[in-house]
């Protein structure tokens, strides 16, 4: 069997191992098989590039970079390393240089406006490689949540690529260094420098972190938050908050640390007043979310509002992030509800999941 039969196959096949063994010599292929191949890895390079990056539609314009980078320099794989692997170069060194040109360090409140979250459907699409390990998987799901990706953020690029090639991805040192191009003692050290950046702006609680399938009483306390915010109750809703809750809303500048502070923020901002909502729960980046849609008379509809993204710790909340409406289209959301629907008099939400397929 030919090369070429080999790369045909797997493009349309998908051959399993195929393409990481016997790969090799692509000058010779089309653009259409060359697709077929990429297109394979499309979903992981577009979370690597997320982790990478914080923001989804970066990502999304730096894996379509990657796959231009790699159709332009396919002559140069010759089946050392997998083709995954050379991808992952590729998309790596696609994002360092966007953080070069253009990426402005988190604010000094620790906020990071360019944040924006990823919808679990296209989490779902991954590949499930050693999922059934219950440590690989609340890895994922831990790598995968906002208060991770906001402490990634804080890295510079070089110590941010180590990190996730090396704690996230499992790559040996070796193979970051011919990566990146640097000793294996300089990606050592940069390991080192990117775990204790991580330490110092991860939440000290993490191992208890919730996440992916939630337990019941974590779920309770979601919808109690849902029904708070729909009756607009401050009181009800600063009991499910922690002390030392923490609120922001890229990329709107700034964050609010502390339930008062929280608390005063909202009902400055005219929470009170606002009447006609209707909630639908969801699950966004791993974490238990509300979608929230406000009552328009003269369009006869719910039209979306925001989202918030909890992360629940020790039975409160801990962390709110809320998305503006714009996000709702990317999260599979609806994008109007019938007034005349479910909640049509503000009470209540619709079913986790409802709306996030």
């Amino acid at each position: 069997m030919s090369a070429d039969t080999r790369l045909d196959e797997v493009a349309v096949g998908g051959l399993g191992e195929v393409d990481e063994v016997a790969v090799g010599g692509l000058g010779e292929v089309d653009e259409a098989v060359f697709s077929g191949l990429v297109e394979r890895h499309r979903r992981e390079l577009h979370v690597h590039c997320y982790r990478m990056l914080g923001s989804f539609e970066d990502a999304e314009d730096t894996v379509q970079e990657t796959f231009l980078r790699a159709w332009r320099r396919r002559e140069t794989f010759e089946g050392r390393s997998t083709f995954r692997a050379w991808l992952y170069r590729i998309a790596t060194n696609a994002c360092l240089d966007l953080l070069a040109r253009c990426r402005p360090e988190p604010a000094t409140g620790g906020e990071v406006p360019w944040l924006q979250p990823y919808p679990d459907r296209l989490l779902d699409e991954l590949p499930a490689g050693d999922a059934d390990e219950p440590e690989a998987v609340a890895v994922a799901r831990e790598t995968i949540e906002l208060a991770y990706l906001v402490a990634v953020q804080h890295l510079a690029p070089r110590p941010r690529a180590v990190l996730i090639l090396r704690d996230v991805l499992g790559w040996p040192a070796k193979g970051v260094a011919e990566l990146l191009g640097d000793s294996v003692n300089s990606v050592n050290s940069a390991l080192q420098r990117a775990r204790a950046g991580m330490r110092e702006h991860l939440p000290a609680e993490r191992q208890d972190w919730s996440g992916g399938e939630q337990d019941p009483g974590t779920r309770e306390l979601v919808r109690r938050y849902t029904d708070a915010s729909v009756a607009t109750d401050v009181d009800r809703l600063a009991a499910l908050l922690r002390d030392d809750v923490r609120w922001s809303m890229p990329p709107t500048p700034g964050v609010h640390l502390g339930r008062d502070t929280v608390v005063h923020a909202w009902v400055e901002g005219g929470f009170e007043s606002m009447n006609g909502l209707h909630a639908v729960l969801t699950t966004v980046n791993r974490q238990p979310a509300a979608a929230f849609y406000l009552r328009r008379e003269r369009q006869g509809a719910y039209l979306p509002l925001t989202v918030d993204v909890l992360r629940v710790t020790g039975g409160a909340i801990t962390e709110i992030v809320t998305f503006h409406e714009d996000q709702f289209p990317r999260l599979g959301l609806p994008e109007r509800l019938p007034a005349d629907g479910g909640g049509a008099d503000g009470e209540g939400a619709d079913e986790p999941g409802n709306g996030s397929e």
